[in-house]
């Protein structure tokens, strides 16, 4: 499954219901579970990024549409990168 490094920012929004957060998080767990992925950690942090996620999905797409749907309730934006593990780097190299 492909794995995904998400780090999020607080909207005006998110800083208002900040209290909210840990339950959001849960609700983030839920989704992914139901659409074949999982959510491996979720930590906040300080500095340029409140936070950030670690998770895989079934594909590209799956994990798009999930954080499009965290993005339309409007309390982070997201910033995600397209992570590879050791097996598929070697995969993805094989043929240089």
């Amino acid at each position: 499954m492909p794995a995904y490094l998400t780090l999020f920012n607080w909207t005006e929004q998110g800083v208002r219901n900040v209290k909210d957060t840990a339950k959001r998080a849960k609700a983030a767990r839920e989704a992914w579970e139901e659409a074949g992925g999982h959510i491996i950690g979720i930590w906040w942090t300080f500095g340029q990024y409140d936070g950030f996620l670690v998770h895989v999905a079934p594909d590209d797409a799956t994990a798009n549409r999930l954080l499009v749907g965290i993005g339309m309730q409007g309390n982070v934006r997201t910033t995600t990168l397209r992570a590879f593990g050791e097996e598929e780097i070697e995969s993805i190299l094989e043929n240089l």
